[in-house]
């Protein structure tokens, strides 16, 4: 498959105000776009939720440069279902969903946070992969409240599972994890990770902030990313039907994150990553697209693809 060239204009939101242009563009090689990251002004890697392997793209271009894989590091014998991804420096961290799958079976493949440190264009697994974080959460006192016990003892997509999706730098080197699922009483979850860089020294317990309650219209973090001062929330459904939107929230508690009225049409938003010049992609996990007769993820891998969108917030 080759590039989409079509330009699409998006209602800007604000009345009478200039509609800006948003690129959509296809890159090939895989369907389930999960999470990314910019190297440099040109170059990004993609997580890939069903298979342990990033792959690296040049920006504009459909092709894939290469990829770097990460069955020997991460110690698994299936995927770990990477959701999630964050830039703190030069180094990359990647999160697992740490999910149960559809028949509620326990995946301790899925119990993986990682990191990564840029190589150039690439980028080269660093110290071990933690896989204690979900029991790290669950015995922490502060989130008693929250159940997520009791989420964690569900499949990732049943009415309050638990799963992981979001990933995102905070300004002083801490991360936030956004939560997929469970959304109790219609509201998302996000947490705060205070000590990753320890984790991935091999110095746990993961140490967690309060849990934040974003309302994102009834839906959980499917991607959650820094720009700048404030961030962008890509939100969805727990289960694979209902609505995706986009929200702005500054990151601080007390203040509800604000829908944009950006168009999103078929595109199933999984990831957001931030380019220098002020531009966001966002990701589309395509995955159940339909490519002929099959899926997109059955699909011969001649014909895997996934979409990504390029717009200025």
């Amino acid at each position: 498959m080759r590039a989409l060239a079509a330009l699409l204009l998006i209602a800007a939101g604000a009345a009478g105000a200039q509609a800006p242009q948003v690129r959509e563009m296809r890159y090939e090689g895989l369907c389930d776009a999960s999470a990314g990251v910019a190297l440099d002004g040109r170059h990004f890697i993609v997580a890939d939720d069903e298979h342990n392997k990033l792959a690296i793209y040049q920006r504009g271009q459909p092709g894939r440069m290469g990829q770097v894989d990460l069955d020997k590091f991460l110690q698994t014998t299936k995927e770990a279902d990477l959701e999630g991804a964050a830039q703190v420096g030069s180094r990359i961290y990647l999160i697992g969903s740490h999910a149960r799958n559809s028949a509620g079976e326990v995946r301790e493949d899925r119990h993986r946070f990682f990191a990564t440190d840029m190589r150039d264009t690439t980028v080269e697994p660093v110290g071990k992969p933690y896989m204690a974080l979900l029991v790290d959460l669950l015995a922490t006192p502060a989130l008693a409240l929250l159940k997520l016990a009791d989420a964690a003892g569900r499949a990732a997509e049943a009415e309050g599972g638990f799963n992981i999706e979001g990933l995102a730098a905070a300004a002083d080197g801490s991360l936030l994890i956004g939560l997929r699922n469970p959304i109790p009483q219609g509201k998302a979850i996000v947490v705060q990770l205070l000590n990753p860089a320890a984790l991935v020294d091999g110095k746990g317990p993961a140490r967690f902030g309060a849990a934040l309650r974003l309302d994102l219209g009834g839906r959980g973090v499917r991607s959650i990313e820094r720009i700048g001062s404030s961030y962008l929330i890509a939100a969805g459904p727990p289960a694979d039907t209902g609505s995706f939107a986009l929200y702005r929230w500054s990151g601080k508690a007390t203040d509800a994150p604000i829908p944009l009225k950006l168009d999103l049409g078929t595109l199933r938003p999984e990831g957001l990553l931030a380019w220098p010049d002020g531009q966001v992609m966002l990701l589309s996990d395509d995955g159940g697209a339909m490519v002929g007769k099959k899926a997109c993820k059955d699909a011969d891998k001649a014909r895997r693809s996934f979409r990504a969108l390029d717009f200025k917030p």
